[in-house]
């Protein structure tokens, strides 16, 4: 009678998984930070250009093969969470969130 509901969501996800999401939720807000910092300084040389377009790039890339195709390979059939809907949560919205804090970092200087 004591029926145990079965996990779903991120409980099922291994150790590493776990990491992954966690690395890419930092590395995303990060990467909001430093273009919306690119963005707004007004400062648009070659260097500082090139920097934004590689780590646009670069991220693009590890949410495509660490998160998007990794969830998809191992865990969309064990946890049921879509894998765009998986990288919305711990990429997009965190890469806006990186925005928004250095926006109300100058509104408040």
């Amino acid at each position: 009678m004591n029926a145990i509901a079965p996990e779903t969501g991120f409980g099922k996800l291994p150790l590493s998984a776990i990491v992954n999401l966690v690395l890419a939720v930092l590395l995303s807000a990060w990467s909001g930070f430093f273009t919306m910092d690119f963005l707004l300084s007004g400062i648009y040389t070659w260097p500082r250009s090139s920097r934004v377009v590689t780590l646009t790039a670069a991220v693009i890339i590890l949410v495509y093969e660490f998160i998007y195709k990794e969830h998809h390979a191992r865990h969309a059939a064990v946890t049921g969470i879509p894998p765009l809907k998986l990288v919305v949560y711990t990429c997009m919205i965190p890469y806006m969130l990186g925005t928004l804090v250095l926006l109300a970092l100058i509104n408040r200087v």
